[in-house]
């Protein structure tokens, strides 16, 4: 059985940072990651300093090549559990055995779950198709690319229109062109006049789906088979955590129904830290990254504080210190 300091799950930005910062104190360290980024779609990452319009591809390319160069492990493949254990040996330690769907074990003794989150988007034709193209979700990764351009927003769920709305706000500050498309939701007088007041269309009709041409999206089709034309769209998303593994270990919730972290990435089990959108929706590329650099730093004071009564008694004892508290 292969054993490390910590098993980190998940190869994105925030697991990539944090087994860097931990591969560079000397850990052992280990990322199992599945291969499925979330922003696989996308042909550049923007809004990340020094990184500007990078694929995305190649910052986790060059993340991964940096944290091999200090020695870490990486592995292809998806975890299937993480269950408690106790290390073996002169010293017992808590840890966990990382279970892999091939059928391999990890033996660690501190876990970093940075698995990220999935997003639901709109059931409508072309939707899927051009995901993270030229339907996009955020301003902030986008916006700049597509200013100018006829925009479109989309409403979602009834019950949460007015978040699409606050959307449209948003998308506003970057085109003078933007129209929102209730998809059939109510509005209310005051959300209708404040759309207004900021120039913003307002098209009350279903949507029936994306229309693409030559590969680009086109506009938009209304149930009366009406096309409004629009460059690119953007959607508000259902962001849904990828927190099984932690759900399994009984981490504890917000109120929000996410799994609860400190400012360092701890959860409620001792052992297990979460870091980037697994446990933070609205966290970005570079966000992430920040997060999993935090959660890195905590992990190795918290190996270091373990090691400490450890090396007392050996020291007691006229014993060598044990080869994971050197």
């Amino acid at each position: 059985m292969n054993e490390y300091d910590v098993v980190v799950v998940g190869g994105g930005a925030a697991g990539l940072s944090a087994a860097l910062v931990l591969t560079r104190a000397r850990r052992h360290v280990a990322v199992v990651d599945s291969g499925q980024p979330r922003n696989a779609p996308a042909a550049h990452m923007q809004g990340f300093l020094g990184s500007d319009g990078l694929p995305p591809t190649e910052l986790l390319a060059a993340g991964r090549s940096e944290v091999a160069g200090y020695g870490g492990h990486l592995l292809s493949g998806t975890v299937a559990s993480i269950t408690r254990c106790t290390q073996t040996g002169a010293h017992a330690r808590q840890g966990f055995d990382v279970a892999l769907e091939d059928g391999s074990t990890l033996r660690t003794r501190r876990v970093l779950v940075t698995t990220g989150l999935r997003d639901e988007v709109p059931d409508l034709p072309g939707v899927r198709e051009r995901w993270g193209r030229d339907l996009l979700h955020c301003p902030y990764c986008h916006g700049y690319e597509v200013r100018d351009q006829p925009l479109g927003v989309l409403g979602g769920a009834p019950d949460e229109i007015h978040v699409a709305i606050a959307h449209a706000h948003l998308i506003r500050q970057w085109s003078d062109d933007v129209v929102f498309f209730t998809n059939g939701a109510a509005l209310t007088a005051s959300q209708r006049e404040q759309l207004v007041a900021r120039a913003i269309g307002v098209v009350d009709e279903r949507v029936t789906r994306l229309v693409v041409e030559n590969d680009e999206l086109s506009g938009v089709e209304l149930d009366s088979g009406r096309v409004v034309r629009r460059a690119a769209v953007f959607v508000r998303p259902h962001f849904v955590p990828n927190d099984d593994l932690l759900a399994r270990l009984g981490c504890a919730n917000h109120d929000t129904g996410w799994v609860a972290v400190d400012a360092v990435g701890r959860t409620s089990v001792p052992g297990v830290w979460a870091a980037g959108n697994a446990v933070n929706p609205r966290a970005q590329v570079i966000t992430a990254a920040g997060e999993g650099s935090g959660a890195a730093i905590a992990i190795n004071n918290d190996l270091v504080e373990e090691d400490l009564p450890i090396a007392v008694v050996n020291f007691r004892l006229g014993l060598p210190l044990s080869p994971s508290a050197t």
